[in-house]
């Protein structure tokens, strides 16, 4: 197989977990946070700095005009005109591309079917499920309680769709720019891991 499998998922889907097992049963390296780790090892930048820039998209209209104006001043001057945001995109979005030149892997989040989008061998697959087994799984899995849960799943939910629409021209979420679309409540994680596997055989 030489695939680069992309996942993007609503909080508390289980998409994490799901990209895990399916980097485990092809035998190929998975990749979430190791994506900041070196990004921000090879720009220099915290990694605290790359979590900061993911929390500002929690706010659109915010992080709207804290970027924007700053990415239009670079498309007429150039990088320097860049806000750190950008440039911190800029890096992880170097990295992911890298990683995918490498060979096969497993890329959870960070926009990474959008940042290959022009790669022929991507799969790309979204990650969803009802609310009650999003709020069950993050209190199993993160230790809250049923109100922080549902308070994080809104928060997370809305911080993803801003982060990424801001920085692609598509839509979070919207099934024209996947492949697979799974319920991880419909079977579980191991279903939908099997379902991923099935789906790439036949590919």
């Amino acid at each position: 197989m030489n695939k680069i499998i992309t996942i993007s998922r609503q909080y508390g889907s289980g998409g994490r977990q799901i990209g895990k097992k399916t980097a485990e049963i092809f035998g190929i390296p998975f990749y979430d946070s190791e994506i900041i780790t070196q990004a921000a090892r090879e720009s220099g930048f915290a990694e605290q700095a790359f979590e900061k820039a993911e929390e500002k998209a929690t706010n659109s209209l915010l992080y709207s005009i804290t970027m924007g104006m700053n990415a239009y001043a670079a498309h007429d001057y150039g990088v320097a005109g860049l806000s750190v945001d950008d440039r911190i995109f800029l890096a992880q979005s170097d990295v992911i591309r890298r990683v995918a030149e490498e060979g096969s892997c497993v890329i959870v989040g960070r926009c990474a079917d959008y940042i290959l989008k022009d790669k022929e061998n991507v799969v790309n697959i979204f990650i969803c499920a009802g609310l009650d087994f999003r709020i069950q799984h993050a209190v199993s899995q993160y230790g809250l309680s049923s109100t922080k849960a549902a308070e994080s799943i809104l928060k997370y939910d809305k911080r993803r769709a801003n982060y990424y629409n801001y920085h692609s021209t598509q839509r979070w979420g919207d099934v024209n720019n996947y492949h697979l679309s799974i319920r991880s409540d419909f079977g579980g994680i191991d279903h939908a891991v099997n379902c991923i596997k099935a789906f790439l055989e036949v590919e």
